[in-house]
């Protein structure tokens, strides 16, 4: 789950973060220059303790190239509108969205409007089996009910079915994208070099963008600056996640260190210093989820009991249906890479997947 990560220091929650390039709150409606040439445009979301998605607007030769689109809906469609007249753009001036990854705050206002001024949208290839399975009309089961079958957690699963639509919903505004983008590659922008890097973790298809010339990194949800990502949240499970994060994690570190341009949060001045603390939280919550299981906890919803969860610390039992659901795939996900890496045992137990210290 996005859960705080601030190790024991006294920061503000992520809703009132001010961001240095508006001096405002973060999720303040403008078009706020964080660069030359780019703008940041936070848009609302519905039902979100973030409040707001930040989407960039780079200006190139050949006009506006967007990272990201927010989520289709009308409130964000206003505030998307009235962002760019704002700057002096028009709709029609954009030429690319360059979306991070498929979740639909990211992915679906970037579909619509692309479709609506001829701009091809691009996602990465990582993404298309959870696309594709979100298209097929033959599905049966919904995959996060199994999920939490595994994590010994059905009891979630009442809770979880009343979030969800009652038919399977529209898809208008979830078409596949126009271009796919597989493995690392520059992307000539039109007097605008960025570089687009495969960052598997939070989705398998998650992407970054690097433009090294102007020292800026659009992180998506790869990395945030006061919330920890979650990870796997997709329609297509993978068997290890958080390796992928972690993986990926370790690959952006490897570039310079860059402004960080994230998707949920206020402008940060260095993408190393956060992904230091994202991996060393991560190291954190691998040796409690290992000394949970040293003290007889077997499942990861048993797991998850024992640790603490957003940035008050607080007990499994006291959160709500979403982030519950999501706290037990995020404890799934540390306790699976325990495992590959040999400090737990795995077996089943019918669906259920239960854990123990290695046998000597």
């Amino acid at each position: 789950m996005k859960d705080q990560a601030n190790f024991g220091q006294a920061l503000p929650p992520t809703a009132v973060r001010i961001s240095p390039d508006s001096g405002l709150n973060w999720t303040e409606p403008g078009a706020w220059q964080v660069a030359p040439g780019v703008r940041r445009i936070p848009l609302p979301l519905p039902m979100d303790g973030l409040r707001a998605v930040n989407v960039y607007v780079m200006e190139t030769d050949g006009g506006l190239v967007l990272v990201d689109g927010g989520w289709a809906i009308p409130e964000s469609r206003e505030v998307f509108e009235s962002s760019m007249r704002e700057a002096g753009y028009a709709l029609s001036d954009i030429r690319r969205f360059l979306v991070t990854h498929l979740h639909r705050d990211h992915y679906t206002q970037a579909y619509v409007v692309g479709r609506e001024v001829g701009a091809p949208v691009s996602m990465g290839i990582g993404d298309k089996p959870s696309m594709d399975l979100m298209h097929d009309r033959s599905l049966g089961k919904d995959p996060n009910l199994t999920r939490l079958e595994a994590a010994g957690a059905v009891q979630l699963a009442e809770g979880w079915r009343a979030m969800m639509p009652t038919g399977r919903p529209a898809m208008d505004d979830y078409g596949m994208p126009d271009i796919w983008l597989d493995e690392d590659l520059v992307l000539d922008l039109g007097g605008r070099s960025v570089e687009a890097i495969s960052t598997p973790g939070h989705t398998q298809g998650h992407y970054v963008f690097a433009e090294k010339a102007s020292g800026l990194l659009f992180a998506g949800d790869h990395v945030l600056p006061t919330i920890t990502p979650s990870v796997g949240f997709e329609p297509r499970w993978v068997e290890q996640p958080l390796r992928d994060f972690m993986d990926s994690l370790v690959k952006v570190r490897d570039l310079p260190d860059l402004m960080l341009l994230p998707a949920h949060g206020p402008v940060a001045p260095s993408s190393h210093a956060r992904v230091d603390e994202l991996l060393e939280h991560h190291r954190v919550r691998l040796d409690q989820c290992r000394a949970a299981v040293a003290g007889g906890a077997v499942t990861a919803w048993d797991v998850a009991g024992e640790l603490g969860w957003t940035r008050h610390e607080r007990r499994r039992d006291e959160l709500g249906p979403f982030d519950a659901v999501l706290a037990a795939f995020e404890t799934l996900a540390h306790l699976d890479l325990l495992t590959l890496r040999g400090d737990l045992d795995r077996s089943l137990d019918g669906p259920e997947k239960h854990y123990a210290l290695p046998t000597a």
